[in-house]
């Protein structure tokens, strides 16, 4: 009844419904968005060196035969390790598959007495020999050909063909056809490779991969000397334990930067701690060590290291400072949407003043007045309550939905029960007449000035603590 003979009443308070819904239940998903691109953004700037996960174990002991030892650095075994390793990965830390490798590496520079390569003091250069997994799907051939190997390589293959990057050949003088004399090896380079993707984690997490460096000696010293890195076929791991470069296998895991979430940071923490010195490490050391024995302790064991712990304890003390005013900003949403919602009320409760007071004096008991008064408010802010919420998840996506929903019904809600409480708390009493409405009877409180200047007190420490603490 009320929708047809008040429509633009009843629309009017549809409209001002849905548009406090729509802003309320944006709020917390707008303050979830900004917190998960704060964190990514994080992460990109710790570069991959910093946030990926590395599982590093050494090579099988020497009490082992010589064929136990070879088989385990083939690539068939470290792949079976690696789906082993993944699966450990606690939740909610999810890997970029595409970026994450594995292979085997020699932990000691090897020097390279050929003449040909650079020497800026007179230092021979030094180089890393790595046989890592996804070479042909990670990098495009520039000259020449990737290397090659066959299931004949054992540790006594002196002769290997390896592939350099563009960085490598240009800063070293190699070509394709070279020959680097490592040691003990004997290695032709057979092509120059470009990185596909030179910033991500496949070859940024150990940057020497693709970009060779120039290492100065310790002071008084004045020595340099280039140490670059030479990519083996995967399948000529095992030819590395006879070399003098002490190899090490390794499982290269990058985390997936789009999916972590603000709200996951104590979770993640958990995970990372979980991985580096807890139960998921235990599990990684069962799938690669096996049983602890005399000798695994005797030889060390895999372990598992990352700064993506520290990247996200930084990001932790940022979110911290930034909480009041945020906080701040929470508060005064909400208080500013339940004045608005109220006035409204008010204000309608004030223009029927006479028809609720004739209602009551024709024998409308208090309680039937305000069960119709919450009947048609509820017809109309129940609609326009989920038309608010439906625009607010489509106009910002992402964050928590359950949060906007809340935000949502508490809007409804207030919207709900304004009218009918006020109209009680003004119609308790039934009345014959009505005040007299030529003079003023409502005087300006003082509550609501306390109030104002509560928020503005609240506003204003919040920003000096900022501004103490070095924010902008």
């Amino acid at each position: 009844t009320r929708l047809r003979t008040a429509p633009g009443a009843a629309c009017a308070l549809a409209l001002l419904v849905a548009l406090t819904a729509c802003l309320t239940a944006a709020f917390p998903r707008a303050v979830d968005r900004y917190e998960d691109t704060g964190l990514r953004r994080a992460a990109e700037q710790a570069r991959p060196d910093r946030i990926g996960i590395e599982v590093y174990a050494p090579p099988p002991s020497p009490m082992e035969s010589t064929r136990m030892r070879e088989n385990t650095l083939r690539p068939d075994a470290l792949a079976g390790q690696y789906t082993e390793v993944r699966a450990q990965v606690p939740p909610p830390l999810v890997l970029d598959r595409d970026q994450s490798t594995y292979g085997v590496r020699t932990t000691q520079d090897i020097s390279v007495p050929d003449p040909w390569l650079p020497r800026p003091t007179g230092k021979p250069a030094r180089v890393t020999l790595v046989a890592q997994a996804g070479l042909a799907g990670h990098a495009s051939v520039a000259k020449g050909r990737l290397p090659r190997a066959d299931d004949q390589v054992t540790s006594e293959t002196s002769g290997l063909e390896a592939a350099v990057t563009t960085e490598t050949a240009k800063a070293l003088h190699i070509k394709v056809g070279s020959v680097i004399h490592a040691g003990s090896f004997t290695v032709r380079v057979t092509g120059i490779v470009t990185p596909r993707v030179p910033q991500g984690a496949y070859w940024s997490t150990k940057t020497i991969l693709r970009t060779p460096a120039l290492i100065r000696e310790p002071a008084p010293s004045v020595d340099m000397y280039w140490v670059g890195t030479l990519l083996l076929a995967p399948k000529a791991a095992p030819a590395l334990l006879a070399g003098s470069g002490k190899p090490e296998r390794y499982w290269q895991l990058a985390p997936e930067v789009q999916t972590l979430r603000a709200r996951d940071v104590p979770a993640l923490r958990s995970a990372i701690a979980s991985l580096e010195a807890g139960p998921a490490l235990r599990e990684v050391r069962r799938e690669i060590d096996g049983p602890s024995t005399e000798f695994s302790e005797l030889y060390g064991s895999t372990e598992v290291t990352t700064d993506l712990d520290d990247v996200l304890i930084a990001y932790d003390r940022l979110r911290e400072d930034v909480a009041p005013l945020v906080a701040v900003a929470a508060f005064g949403t909400g208080t500013v949407a339940a004045v608005v919602l109220l006035m409204a009320a008010g204000l309608t409760a004030d223009r029927r003043r006479s028809e609720f007071a004739l209602l009551r004096a024709r024998g409308a008991s208090l309680r039937g007045l305000t069960t119709r008064l919450f009947a048609e408010t509820t017809v109309v802010a129940v609609p326009a309550g989920a038309l608010g919420l439906a625009a607010a998840l489509l106009a910002v996506p992402g964050g928590r939905v359950g949060h906007a929903v809340w935000a949502a019904v508490a809007v409804t809600a207030v919207t709900c029960v304004a009218l009918p409480l006020r109209a009680a708390a003004v119609h308790r009493v039934v009345r014959v007449h009505s005040d007299r409405e030529d003079i003023s009877s409502v005087r300006p409180s003082r509550r609501r000035t306390v109030a104002e200047l509560t928020l503005l007190v609240l506003a204003a420490g919040a920003v000096e603590s900022l501004r103490r603490r070095g924010t902008s």
